[in-house]
């Protein structure tokens, strides 16, 4: 499994990080103090797919700064 897997799509102040073929869902904001992404605690799991929660997160949070630096959010 690698990084370009993930699709990471927006929306409004959201980035929504998924793993197409699986249940995987991560979602990121900014935080409201300083220009960083912030994880939801909320993370749909897939315990049939062939990549782990902890390995899915990692790269979720890739693509989501990616997505992030991308759109000027971070730096």
């Amino acid at each position: 499994m690698k990084l370009g897997d993930l699709e990471a799509q927006i929306d409004e102040d959201r980035i929504v990080v998924t793993l197409p073929g699986t249940d995987f869902r991560a979602v990121f904001h900014l935080s409201p103090d300083e220009p960083r992404l912030i994880q939801s605690p909320a993370l749909a799991t897939d315990q049939e797919a062939e990549i782990s929660s902890k390995d899915f997160e990692a790269l979720a949070w890739e693509a989501a700064n990616a997505q992030a630096r991308e759109l000027g959010w971070i730096v």
